[in-house]
């Protein structure tokens, strides 16, 4: 027979080696248990990126294959719309498992900040490229290349003009958004602080950025009256050039030489300037010939239809010789033509002067301006002096 104190040892280690065996199973359990939550989290996290890539790339498929169906409707979905979407697409399946990722209150409530930010600056992102879109779409029938562009010209300013302005107030929607995602109240404390400075903070803001606040009302000056749009012909302060960008508080100007002048928005509001494209394209142009009374006019005119004619730059509209002016050297003989627009009307003046000069070389040599002179004999008998003949102006060459 076993002892009685023997015995007791055996139980007190069966007990013992027992209690240790279940400590290591409930150890395993938990540590199973856990592996199986995160399991489980990251299979549906693979599961929710598979899904939301599968859904953004069969929307975007779906109209890319809309928008080659149809002739020139380039609209910049992809351009503009694609990383958005993504960006909300991957944000919100992040969102719809987070409820089973095994983490502590702190940390899930951390990451719900996070994607709740991700996600409203993705949304942000979005409504500014579905802006975008929207100005392309509206201005894809009308193409400012074509000779009568007014229309179009009008309404591509107007459209980026208020494009600039929506943005303008997405970006401030999407800054409230992403307030309204911290549910701290020191924030909204703060905000309460803020908006009770308001009033001195806007007298300051409203001191140091007059000229910006005056730059933004013009620019709806612009956009509702048209004094300016874009690609028109205008002459700034003496340069001649087209309107390239108009911005929210300046305008860009392309001059011919390729330079750019960049003017505040109120000069076009509150200053004269000239615009060669306000209604039409079209304009009249000078070419000025300055030639001896003895040339006759009309062989003159007869050969301006002809190179005018022969041009490609003239728009059939008008051509004219007139004598404008007398001096008392030469007559002015003005030579009046139109062109399509004022790229046109340049090289047609230059053109002009150029056929015209050469056909005088040619058949007219002599009657270039010169300086005449009179012999006058002295009373005394010596010899004739040369004398310029007396000089009168233009006015009472035409009198006589």
């Amino acid at each position: 027979m076993v002892p009685p104190a023997t015995e007791v040892a055996v139980k007190a280690s069966n007990v013992f080696t027992y209690l240790a065996v279940q400590r290591r199973t409930k150890t395993m359990d938990h540590i199973i248990h856990a592996w199986h939550g995160w399991f489980f989290a990251v299979f549906l996290f693979c599961a929710a990126l598979v899904f939301a890539n599968l859904a953004h790339f069969l929307l975007f498929r779906l109209l890319k294959q809309k928008q080659d169906t149809s002739v020139g409707t380039n609209l910049g979905l992809k351009k503009y719309l694609e990383r958005p979407a993504r960006v909300i697409f991957l944000a919100t399946s992040a969102l719809s498992v987070l409820h089973w990722v095994p983490l502590s209150p702190e940390a899930s409530e951390t990451a719900l900040q996070i994607l709740q930010i991700v996600l409203v600056l993705g949304m942000g992102w979005l409504g500014a490229g579905l802006i975008y879109v929207l100005e392309n779409a509206l201005i894809r029938h009308y193409d400012i290349a074509v000779a009568d562009n007014i229309r179009a010209r009008r309404v591509r300013t107007q459209t980026a003009l208020f494009r600039r302005i929506l943005i303008g107030f997405i970006v401030i929607i999407d800054a409230g958004g992403l307030l309204w995602t911290f549910h701290d109240p020191r924030i909204w404390h703060y905000g309460t602080g803020l908006i009770a400075s308001a009033g001195l903070a806007s007298l300051v803001l409203a001191t140091a950025a007059k000229s910006t606040a005056s730059n933004f009302l013009a620019g709806f000056q612009i956009a509702l009256t048209e004094p300016i749009r874009i690609d028109d012909v205008v002459i700034v302060q003496g340069e001649w050039g087209r309107i390239e960008e108009i911005n929210t508080t300046y305008v860009v100007v392309k001059i011919w030489d390729l330079r750019r002048l960049i003017v505040p928005l109120t000069f076009f509001i509150e200053q004269p300037f000239q615009n060669w494209t306000r209604e039409t394209a079209n304009l009249l142009g000078t070419s000025f010939l300055y030639i001896d009374y003895s040339i006759p006019v009309e062989p003159l005119r007869r050969y301006l239809r002809e190179v005018v004619e022969a041009s490609t730059q003239w728009d059939k509209q008008v051509c004219g010789m007139q004598v404008t002016n007398l001096s008392e050297r030469t007559m002015e003989l003005r030579c009046l033509t139109s062109a399509r627009n004022s790229s046109d009307m340049f090289d047609l003046r230059c053109l002009v002067r150029e056929k015209m000069m050469t056909y005088v070389q040619q058949n007219y040599p002599d009657t270039f301006p010169r300086t005449r002179f009179e012999a006058i004999a002295d009373k005394e008998g010596q010899p004739p002096m040369k004398q310029p003949l007396p000089q009168f102006s233009g006015e009472d060459a035409s009198r006589r």
